[in-house]
């Protein structure tokens, strides 16, 4: 007997019973944590979204009301806040490219293109230095509201720095840099997709072709 537990089969199948145990432990955790997972998440997401879209724009469930955008870093789910069954405003996430990688944010529009509210959900910049990003470390995003791409000229959107109207962070500009391009990008991808983001879009469907005319490539003998 004590053979067989030294010999290589013996450990082989060992091991793999113990990994199908394990497997089988993860599959029955996940089954049962998944719906709680679920709905964290999405308190997490409308937590986000009622910081940057106002209650009076909103009169439905923006989580369950969404659209599907082809962005520049792939698909963008876009949440929609209705009134009277009119869309008054859309959220979304964007991504910049920060010092310590991706900062991930969430930004409010209305209809009009204008910015209702900034949040950096997600981040990995230096503490002290790039989180001022952070609405719970300074109001810094708060610079955006009010903002479009209609009443401000494209060389505005910028630290300044570099000649723009965003405060730069001592020591960190990187940050806020990434921030400012991240939202300006934002705003130029609900101006592409602005129709199919409020629900306006409209499938176009081909009409019939105008019959030639009769006399089309004659000419009239008088």
């Amino acid at each position: 007997m004590a053979s067989h537990r030294t010999a290589p089969w013996f450990q082989g199948v060992l091991l793999g019973g113990f990994c199908l145990v394990c497997s089988a432990v993860l599959a029955v955790a996940y089954r049962f944590s998944a719906p709680d997972i679920e709905r964290r998440l999405k308190e997490d997401m409308e937590v986000s979204l009622g910081q940057v879209v106002p209650a009076k724009y909103r009169g439905n469930d923006m989580v369950a009301d969404t659209v599907s955008i082809d962005g520049a870093e792939g698909p963008t789910t876009v949440y929609r806040a209705r009134k009277d069954g009119q869309v008054t405003a859309v959220a979304y996430r964007v991504v910049g490219k920060g010092y310590g990688g991706d900062i991930v944010i969430v930004m409010g529009v209305d209809r009009s293109g204008e910015i209702l509210g900034v949040r950096v959900v997600q981040h990995s910049e230096t503490p002290g230095l790039g989180d001022k990003v952070d609405v719970r470390k300074t109001r810094w995003v708060d610079a955006f509201k009010g903002l479009s791409l209609a009443n401000t000229a494209a060389a505005k959107w910028a630290v300044k720095k570099d000649g723009g109207r965003f405060d730069q962070f001592s020591g960190a500009t990187i940050t806020p840099r990434a921030v400012v391009k991240a939202v300006k990008d934002g705003l130029a991808l609900f101006s592409s997709h602005r129709a199919r983001m409020l629900d306006e879009a409209k499938d176009a469907l081909p009409g019939p072709a105008p019959a030639p005319s009769s006399t089309s490539g004659k000419k009239t003998v008088s």
